[in-house]
């Protein structure tokens, strides 16, 4: 009889051990808690109002420092208080240029009128000095040029063009930096509306005269009324100091 033997049992596999993944690195844990985070909106600076017809500016801080086209630095305020009853500024997007020469021209032929009322005229751009002063002479302009190459004074007044320009057009402002006229235009236009302007300032002009002179005649009739009524006041005393005296007569 055959005896039979066991068979053994097969070994059992050997156990891989996991290994475990490295500690993520400072840069991932610090990227992981970031997104982590809810995101922070960016605040947008308020954009500065454009002023209009009608509006006050600060002067002080107006528009910053320009210069005009010999070189000489200047701000608005400098121009405002130079002047007699405010300061026209004219915007233009390049110097010499077929409509900036127009423009430009135009308130030159113009220009006795339109400062007969105390307003200084300027030419206001982004042109370099040596631009503007080459336009100037060319032709002929009775005004100076103001250069804003970084446009500041232009951005204040709402003239400027995003991302980079001029816009044609014109601001006014008077001595107390009231904003007496701010809008875009043609070449003629812009001229348009000065002459505009300068004509509501005669008309303002005339009725003032004339309510200082009605003023004035008025109180020289108070005052001659004063002079009658005193007069009268001083026949009264006298007709009573003759009858008071010509009843002690009288009585004696």
């Amino acid at each position: 009889m055959v005896e039979l033997r066991k068979r053994k049992a097969p070994a059992p596999p050997p156990v891989v051990e996991k290994k475990s993944r490295p500690a993520p690195k400072a840069k991932a844990a610090a990227a992981a808690a970031a997104a982590a985070k809810p995101a922070e909106t960016t605040k947008e600076k308020p954009k500065s109002k454009v002023p209009e017809a009608g509006d006050a500016i600060d002067l002080d801080s107006f528009g910053g420092e320009v210069e005009t086209h010999d070189g000489t630095k200047t701000t608005l305020k400098k121009l405002v208080e130079e002047s007699k009853a405010g300061v026209v500024l004219f915007t233009y997007p390049k110097a010499s240029t077929p409509g900036c020469t127009k423009q430009a021209c135009s308130f030159r032929d113009n220009y006795s009128h339109l400062s007969s009322t105390g307003l200084t005229i300027y030419g206001l751009s982004a042109d370099s000095t040596k631009a503007n002063t080459t336009f100037k002479t060319k032709q002929n302009l009775p005004y100076s040029l103001l250069c804003d190459p970084s446009a500041t004074l232009i951005g204040a007044t709402g003239l400027k063009k995003s991302p980079k320009g001029t816009v044609r057009g014109v601001f006014a402002v008077d001595k107390k930096g009231k904003v007496l006229l701010r809008e875009a235009g043609g070449p003629d236009a812009t001229v348009d509306a000065v002459q505009k302007l300068v004509a509501e300032g005669s008309q303002g002009a005339e009725k003032s005269e004339k309510t200082e002179e009605a003023d004035a005649d008025a109180e020289e009739g108070r005052s001659e009324e004063k002079r009658e009524n005193g007069a009268e006041e001083d026949v009264k005393k006298d007709d009573t100091k003759e009858e008071e005296e010509g009843e002690k007569t009288e009585e004696k």
